[in-house]
């Protein structure tokens, strides 16, 4: 380990020492001379309380792509990898970190203006979110921020922004595919109390056999500040959908007819019924300029229906939590220093059960009830503590130490088999302590350079602490990693060009696998380790061609070697092998033009790099890339009313690519295996924004 961090800290040294003198322009920024600021490389975090830059999404980046999902948005950041097999089946993976998950998100945590999104087992959905109720998405890639889970691959803070006026706004979308998407927003803004008030209704016919998509979404956000010392805040999210599910297809489907579903899922007509709501309360009070707490309550509340061809998934989740965090920020040699204390306690009880599909005996009418194969309760706890203190140690030099503790236990009750077949059990993890440090130093206004070595852990989810059987297993434990980061945030030539640059190696143990032993079961086994190393890369250059006009061409590029170091799989030894599901390099490049008049252009080429599909690295994805773009035009009409009509085209080239993958599958009978998820081909959209301010 210490050869490790040396390694880490002399790589960051001679990056520090190479750039020494740059940035020694003070001058005005150029930015100053032009109408818009569209600023969107990594910033110093304010949210994530981490005292070195975190990459952000802001509400522009979010503007480049369609409204109807953020995967596009967060695709462009170096080092995240965002797969979509449709609008409710994402997986994001960052660092490598997630990219075994066969379906959804889990070693990633997420939060909502400061409420957690994850349930207690660590799994997140992305695609609860209206992107047009976010205005910005601080990603934390790695376990190094204390406060937020620690999570080896990080988490996403998304916020809902707060209204600085009160308006009504309806944005109306349609494109290809039967798209049709609406979103109103009514906001109300004063001294003392703002409120954002959102309804969403969006559905599409979708490109593929059986892949219709209907969702229906409200959102509240609401702060009354009744002095200056406290502030009460109200978030209400909940969202219902219907998603048909094409699954995924083999190699001879995806090159013949992308359009197809998997023939099973087509004859069963499988489709997910699901609704979330996510509610919280936070109070802050501060009790003093230098003192201050905040405190959230908050309730979680998730169902779903689930035909699908080997059985029919039925179940609901009821989840609460508090969240208390305080601040003190103090004198410490004459400069501020900052220290947190906090907790955050999530408890679930999923209630969930199985029944026979009888589909096939449906007469072509899709999937039918049978007999019930099992019923179950599963009760989840999660407690995290943590601690972070930040030290001027001298002049543009700063150091975070930080700890976080966690408490996971889980209590599994078969309510279906008795006697000697029930597997009912409980499984109590022993306390894991992840401490992080980070370091900061300031060259001037124009050049800083940070490092990071943190401890992280992922835990299983409860149905992979399962054998084959249905027994917990006692032996499987949590994956547990050390994460080494440095790099640097640049700015030259009056800041016109930002340049940020990111090394990072994380080694990772009892690494866990989701092994599978029927058509969609897995189990969960820790079966050795990893090793994730990578640079990154981000770059924009702001070029004022005039008064009226603004050129920001840009690029964001990722270079990984995620290898397994050891790993056996029965008589298969997989050790060096490239890491499964993760694409080699990543790369996404564009221009945004922007014209006094209102009138802007969007263009961006993302080029993903092959990706094993197998352990055993015998079959890979081809390397692909996709085009974009967006032009729009936003204008005043009078005092009070702002409209803005926009249109845009998605996959220029009409690629035939994967845009989502299932790693190590296994084809059932004579079947080929089904690794890929088509993504759209070419696909256009439009829309009309108006806003009337009150």
């Amino acid at each position: 380990m210490k050869k490790k961090i040396i390694t880490v800290f002399s790589l960051a040294a001679l990056l520090f020492t190479s750039l020494s003198s740059v940035g020694q322009d003070k001058q005005t920024t150029l930015l100053d001379e032009v109408i818009v600021s569209t600023d969107s490389l990594s910033i110093i975090s304010k949210d994530s309380s981490l005292i070195i830059g975190t990459p952000v999404v802001n509400r522009q980046q979010l503007d480049q792509y369609g409204p109807t999902d953020v995967t596009w948005a967060l695709n462009q950041l170096p080092g995240v990898y965002m797969l979509s097999g449709g609008m409710n089946v994402n997986r994001i993976t960052m660092r490598g970190v997630g990219a075994r998950t066969p379906y959804g998100s889990n070693k990633v945590r997420a939060y909502l203006n400061d409420i957690p999104v994850t349930n207690a087992i660590g799994e997140t959905s992305i695609e609860i979110f209206d992107p047009e109720n976010i205005d910005q998405v601080e990603v934390i890639q790695g376990p190094k921020a204390v406060n937020y889970g620690t999570n080896l691959g990080g988490a996403l803070l998304f916020r809902s922004g707060t209204p600085s006026g009160s308006y009504i706004r309806n944005s109306f979308t349609t494109g290809s595919y039967d798209l049709i998407k609406n979103t109103t927003n009514a906001v109300y803004s004063d001294k003392k109390l703002s409120v954002n008030a959102g309804y969403e209704h969006l559905e599409t016919k979708g490109y593929r056999e059986n892949s219709a998509y209907r969702r229906n979404a409200v959102f509240l956000n609401a702060t009354y500040r009744p002095d200056s010392k406290n502030a009460f805040t109200l978030l209400l999210n909940q969202i219902n959908y219907n998603a048909q599910i094409s699954s995924s297809i083999g190699r001879t489907a995806l090159e013949e007819n992308p359009r197809q579903a998997a023939s099973n899922w087509l004859e069963a007509q499988g489709y997910k019924n699901s609704r979330s709501t996510l509610a919280g309360l936070s109070y802050t009070h501060r009790f003093s300029s230098e003192f201050r707490n905040t405190t959230s309550v908050f309730y979680t509340y998730l169902d779903h229906y689930e035909p699908r061809p080997f059985n029919i998934l039925t179940g609901f989740t009821n989840g609460y939590g508090i969240r208390s965090t305080f601040r003190k920020d103090f004198d410490f040699a004459g400069q501020k220093a900052t220290v947190y204390l906090g907790t955050e306690l999530y408890k679930d009880q999923y209630n969930w059960q199985t029944i026979e599909n009888r589909y096939q005996e449906n007469n072509g009418n899709g999937s039918l009830e049978g007999q019930q194969l099992s019923r179950n309760k599963e009760y989840r706890s999660q407690v995290n503590l943590f601690a972070s203190l930040s030290l001027p140690l001298a002049r543009g030099l700063k150091a975070q130490v930080g700890l976080n503790s966690n408490f996971t236990s889980y209590n599994f009750l078969d309510h279906y088999h008795t006697g000697e077949d029930n597997t009912s059990a409980s499984r109590r993890f022993d306390p894991i302590v992840a401490p992080s440090l980070n370091l900061d130093y300031q060259y001037d206004s124009n050049l800083r350079f940070y490092a990071n070595v943190s401890r992280g852990f992922s835990f299983p989810g409860t149905e992979e602490t399962l054998t084959p059987e249905g027994v917990i297993n006692p032996d499987l434990g949590p994956e547990k990693g050390m994460h080494y980061e440095a790099g640097s945030h640049i700015k030259l030539w009056k800041e016109r060009l930002r340049l940020s640059v990111a090394a990072y190696l994380m080694d990772i143990k009892d690494l866990l696998v989701a092994q599978r032993v029927g058509e969609d079961q897995y189990i969960g086994r820790n079966a050795g380790k990893t090793e994730h190393k990578g640079i990154e890369v981000s770059a924009e250059y702001h070029w004022a061609v005039s008064r009226s006009l603004l050129l920001i061409p840009f690029i964001n590029t990722s270079i990984n070697d995620h290898r397994f170091i050891r790993f056996r799989d029965g008589d298969n030894n997989h050790s060096g092998n490239n890491l499964t599901g993760v694409p080699d390099n990543k790369t996404n490049a564009g221009l945004r033009i922007i014209h006094r008049s209102g009138l802007y252009f969007y263009a961006n080429y993302q080029h993903i790099g092959e990706i094993p599909l197998t352990d055993a690295n015998n079959l890979y994805t081809d390397p692909y890339g996709i085009a974009n773009a967006k032009v729009g035009y936003k204008h005043t009409l009078s005092e009070k009313f702002i409209l803005e009509i926009s249109g845009g085209i998605n996959n220029l080239s009409d690629k035939n690519y994967a845009q989502s993958v299932l790693i190590n599958a296994v084809g059932f009978g004579n079947s080929e295996p089904r690794f890929y998820y088509p993504g759209l081909p070419r696909n256009f959209y439009g829309g009309i924004q108006f806003r009337y301010l009150l």
